[in-house]
């Protein structure tokens, strides 16, 4: 079955965290995650197949900085095609014809102009790069993911579309503003789901930001409303980390337990959010505790 088929069916369970895993199974971070792809292929895949042990029905492919910008900061900006075809490859390879595979595409790491140095047309063959090159390792649709700037989200998704026809999820990122939500580029809701949506994205969501369990609630119930105020048929999808991130010894620690985050979680999806996964903090048991909650 088609992704973009099977998304209409029901609940569809994502991954959770990728780097919170690369530390749990010796190795670390601080490098390029990315990379991992290429130097510790068995580790990306083992990941993955977690997940997929745990009750994910789709997972997200180790990618999130593998754009030519992101990638020349670390010295491998020639490699943009390799890391991405590899990661998708051990994605696919863990998720088997039976369940999915979405190519993660994050933030480039730099700026539009005049913020910054990158130029429009620039930031979008840096996206379609990307995109190519999932595209070739067998990805199933695409996520957008932790973004913060409307004009770079906007670029993203226009980009992934010029190169194919596949499910797109888009994203971004909130922190709470007094009574109201906003990306650290000063995005709101309303304005968010009003581009993902007239782009035509599949699905609109949220992921990672420095909130609790009980605001990202908020922020469902807002992204519900405004979605179904704007669209009949684009999805929304949440990926919230385990709990507000505490600061302990200059670290950023997530203390929610998997039941405490299953039993969280099912709220939100009970608010209408019918794609729902992990972002910092979430573990294999995290998706396994709400797998059994939800699925149940």
């Amino acid at each position: 079955m088609k992704l973009r088929d099977r998304i209409k069916q029901g609940l569809f369970l994502l991954d959770g965290a990728m780097g919170t895993q690369f530390i749990a199974r010796g190795i670390e971070l601080g490098k390029c995650n990315d990379y991992f792809n290429i130097d510790s292929p068995d580790v990306v895949f083992d990941i993955h197949k977690s997940y997929f042990d745990a009750g994910s029905d789709a997972v997200i492919t180790n990618t999130f900085g593998a754009n030519k910008y992101a990638l020349s900061k670390h010295g491998f900006g020639d490699l943009v095609e390799k890391i991405n075809i590899e990661g998708a490859k051990l994605a696919r390879r863990a998720a088997g014809d039976k369940r999915y595979v979405l190519g993660d595409i994050g933030p480039s790491g730099g700026f539009l102009a005049p913020l910054g140095d990158l130029e429009p047309e620039k930031l979008r063959d840096i996206f379609c790069e990307q995109a190519n090159a999932l595209l070739a390792g067998g990805v199933d649709g695409f996520i957008i993911e932790t973004m913060t700037a409307l004009d770079e989200l906007a670029i993203a998704i226009k980009a992934v579309k010029s190169v194919c026809d596949l499910p797109v999820f888009a994203s971004m990122a909130f922190d709470k503003a007094g009574t109201d939500f906003r990306t650290m580029m000063g995005v709101d809701v309303k304005s968010a789901v009003s581009v993902m949506v007239a782009l035509g994205v599949d699905a609109v969501g949220f992921n990672c930001g420095t909130v609790s369990l009980d605001e990202y609630l908020e922020l469902a119930n807002e992204y519900v409303m405004q979605t179904r105020i704007l669209s009949e048929t684009a999805m929304v999808y949440a990926e919230p980390n385990a709990g507000k991130p505490e600061l302990i010894d200059g670290k950023a620690i997530y203390k929610t337990l998997p039941d405490g985050f299953a039993t969280a979680v099912e709220k939100i999806y009970s608010a209408g959010v019918e794609i729902i996964g992990g972002c910092c903090g979430t573990s294999p048991q995290h998706i396994k505790a709400l797998a059994e909650k939800l699925k149940s």
